[in-house]
């Protein structure tokens, strides 16, 4: 394997998590609910991913179990902020803390335990292509899944009925409501498919990035996903995009800390923040093309008429 070819298999390795997380977060914002839990979410995926598949031998058990602990999550927050109408940003961050500390209580038996990797493709004559075919027809099972989920979010969003409607619910509930669109539901569903997103995201962090359990081992990707949704405007093409960016930032530094560049390691390992914040204040610049994509409905919460 060639050094391109490997830095090219790195960032997406990277990018996966981020992009899987973020493109569930997109469909929950454009419904009109902001999740800041993703998070949470993410490292109890991570957690469930890994005990189920240590426990089990199989790789796609825990890929299973980590997309069902991620939508039970979800349908934690969906039911406090959609059907008791608590805050949507407190109930969030409390998400998050809730996962950070579930996931080392249930983690704690299985630190330092070898994982279980979960397996790559490999088609004779195409996987063997140089520079490309590893990229390509190399990869693991999820890089794959985050592909596909990318077309079908752009498809579905932009394509079809379905998501008109969760559009419009997310810029005029009220309006969407009075003709008849069971926003609540709608939200739900939306809600339950971030979640899952977001479990399968952790699930590629512990089977696939580093098979193992780490507490923690999320180190703030679902924040950075977070903020990959308003850095794409809301456009699941341009999450695309923003993760590979994000993912080239984060191998960058790894690699600038191998070759012992004359920089604090500290400062390293906070670029791909750093460059969150950077990303985050120039959007905030062009105050019309935020309005212009944010939902309107976003955060505001929704009591229909009894």
């Amino acid at each position: 394997m060639t050094m391109f070819e490997a830095i090219l298999l790195t960032v997406a390795t990277a990018a996966t998590p981020l992009l899987i997380a973020a493109l569930g977060e997109l469909v929950v914002e454009r419904s009109g609910v902001l999740n800041l839990g993703v998070e949470g979410m993410m490292i109890m995926g991570a957690v469930s991913g890994f005990a189920v598949a240590q426990t089990t031998g199989s790789a796609w058990l825990g890929m299973f179990a980590a997309i069902f602990a991620g939508a039970a999550f979800s349908l934690l927050f969906g039911f406090l902020t959609l059907t008791l109408v608590t805050n949507q940003v407190a109930t969030g961050l409390a998400l998050t803390l809730l996962g950070l500390g579930a996931s080392a209580m249930i983690g704690e038996s299985f630190v330092g335990l070898p994982g279980i990797k979960m397996g790559s493709l490999y088609i004779p004559g195409l996987t063997d292509l140089p520079y490309i075919g590893k990229f390509l027809f190399g990869q693991d099972p999820i890089f794959y899944i985050s592909i596909l989920l990318t077309i079908g979010v752009m498809w579905f969003l932009f394509k079809t009925r379905a998501g008109l409607t969760l559009r419009a619910v997310g810029d005029n509930h009220t309006s969407a409501h009075a003709l008849g669109v069971p926003v609540v539901r709608i939200r739900y569903l939306a809600v339950l498919f971030g979640g899952a997103c977001a479990g399968l995201a952790g699930a590629q962090l512990s089977l696939v990035y580093v098979p193992q359990w780490v507490e923690n081992m999320t180190a703030g990707r679902g924040w950075i996903a977070l903020a990959l949704v308003v850095f794409a405007s809301w456009r699941p093409w341009r999450i695309l995009a923003g993760a590979y960016l994000f993912g080239a930032v984060t191998i960058g530094q790894l690699h600038a800390q191998a070759l012992g560049i004359g920089v604090p390691s500290q400062f390293m390992s906070s670029l791909p923040y750093l460059a969150t914040i950077v990303v985050l204040v120039l959007i905030s610049r062009n105050k019309r093309l935020t309005l212009m994509n944010t939902p309107t409905s976003l955060g505001k919460p929704f009591v229909p008429d009894r």
